[in-house]
């Protein structure tokens, strides 16, 4: 816990006495604090002290600098400041460290595979930009000690993102992760192997418990942010009376959350794709109220829960979402979202963004995350090169 601490100037110390002292002592506290900073008495309104007293004053001061120092240290850990020193000691630091500073943004990656795609990279990157002041983590299935990442791997995007001073990669360890949580009793008695949709219930139950001790946003990997989400407890509307899991925000330990985590062991059922995902948020938000159809672009509020207007997140539907992939003849400026879904699910990474196609997604790297841009450009010049066969 931290304590507060005021640190008050020194014309604000004569407010401890009363009214009727301040006029007759108020030059001997100036003279008292001159006497402090530089060790010389002041003979007209203070006797001289003995050395003992001079000592324990100095002690008492040096104590006192030592104690503010402290705290104003440890303020600073809780801060923005923190990401001007983070990327000195980034791999030392253990998730529940980075976690514990709060308001991190969280994705995860429940695949095996260790090379995040281009658009998985610009969704952790745009995140990156536009929350300079929050930690955005990845949560990989695929990492483990044998695959510490250092800045020389040879996995392009590691080495993009972890070069970001707010941006930290770490394992997905399910287990841990379930700890002091109703999924934990599901999590050891589920056979993965028998799971039609392991990838999508496991992200879906990892992502609850993450939020419910954690706090803080989590976001799917094909989500790109343009602008920061003000609410601190929301859900997304994909469309009128339903909700999305693929953006939401909670404070640690929110009811909610527990309530979902719970629901989704009573409810399980692994072979209805989106069962444990946007139903399981659907029905937990019809128990707290009657959903009812947006109109324009307002949002809607369920007691403490903020049910975002599906233009925040879904301006463009999923039944439309190779749209993403056309070129536009205006593009649109989605002035009425924080972030835009570009549904990879629909899409099973048939369609790519290529450079120099001006599709609408193309345009999206460019401005949210043009280092990702910049590495997809670069890998295309590198296939255009003709190998050595070719050269001959």
């Amino acid at each position: 816990m931290l304590q507060k601490v005021w640190v008050s100037s020194p014309g604000s110390w004569a407010l401890q006495e009363s009214n009727s002292h301040r006029q007759g002592k108020k030059k001997c506290w100036k003279c008292r604090f001159v006497r402090t900073i530089i060790q010389h008495p002041c003979r007209r309104h203070a006797p001289k002290r003995s050395r003992k007293e001079r000592m324990l004053r100095k002690i008492q001061i040096c104590l006192c600098f030592c104690f503010v120092s402290g705290i104003l240290y440890e303020i600073s850990l809780l801060s923005s400041c923190v990401f001007s020193y983070l990327p000195m000691a980034q791999q030392y630091l253990t998730p529940e460290q980075v976690l514990n500073l709060g308001k991190s943004i969280i994705f995860l990656e429940t695949t095996e595979r260790l090379e995040p795609p281009p658009l998985v990279s610009c969704s952790v990157e745009s995140a990156a930009r536009i929350y300079q002041d929050r930690p955005i983590i990845l949560f990989m299935r695929g990492l483990n000690n044998e695959t510490a990442l250092d800045m020389n791997t040879s996995y392009a995007a590691f080495s993009l993102l972890s070069s970001m001073k707010n941006v930290f990669l770490f394992p997905l360890q399910m287990e841990t992760v379930f700890q002091e949580t109703p999924l934990l009793q599901w999590y050891n008695q589920v056979v993965p192997e028998q799971e039609k949709n392991w990838v999508h219930v496991s992200s879906d139950a990892s992502r609850l418990a993450l939020i419910w001790k954690y706090g803080g946003i989590y976001m799917d990997t094909d989500v790109i942010s343009i602008r920061p989400i003000p609410q601190r407890s929301f859900l997304a509307a994909q469309k009128s009376r339903f909700s999305s899991n693929g953006i939401f925000g909670f404070p640690a330990r929110h009811k909610f959350i527990w309530d979902c985590m719970e629901n989704f062991v009573l409810k399980y059922n692994g072979n209805i794709w989106g069962n444990q995902g946007p139903f399981l948020m659907t029905r937990m938000l019809k128990t707290l109220c009657n959903l009812t159809d947006f109109q324009g672009t307002e949002d809607h509020s369920c007691q403490n829960i903020s049910f975002l207007n599906p233009q925040r997140f879904y301006p463009i539907p999923y039944p439309a979402w190779s749209r993403y992939y056309q070129v536009w003849d205006k593009s649109p400026s989605f002035n009425h979202s924080y972030a835009l879904h570009l549904w990879n699910f629909m899409n099973r990474n048939r369609k790519v963004v290529v450079a120099g196609s001006n599709t609408l997604a193309e345009n999206l790297y460019k401005t949210y995350c043009p280092s990702t841009y910049e590495d997809l450009i670069q890998n295309a010049k590198h296939r255009d090169l003709p190998g050595p066969e070719e050269a001959e």
